[in-house]
């Protein structure tokens, strides 16, 4: 069992991820709920490197997608 404080909760899978997941967690020695832990952890990391990355380009200027076509097109590019 884990070392630190858990909450127990219900996750509802397709039999197919079920299965994949039961299949990992005997291959890799651990437990499903290990498994689930970290794609959980694994896709807040990679939420925050997102708002991280948001925030560093936040006064970068915008450009409308529509001018960055006509762009393409004057220069030759479309």
């Amino acid at each position: 069992m884990m070392a630190y404080e858990t909450k127990r909760t219900t996750v509802y899978l397709s039999p197919a991820l079920h299965r994949a997941l039961r299949v990992k967690a005997l291959e890799t020695d651990q437990s499903m709920s290990e498994l689930i832990q970290e794609a959980i952890r694994l896709s807040l990391a990679e939420d925050a490197i997102d708002f991280a990355a948001y925030d560093e380009r936040r006064d970068e200027p915008s450009v409308a997608y529509k001018d960055v076509v006509k762009n393409l097109r004057r220069d030759g590019k479309i």
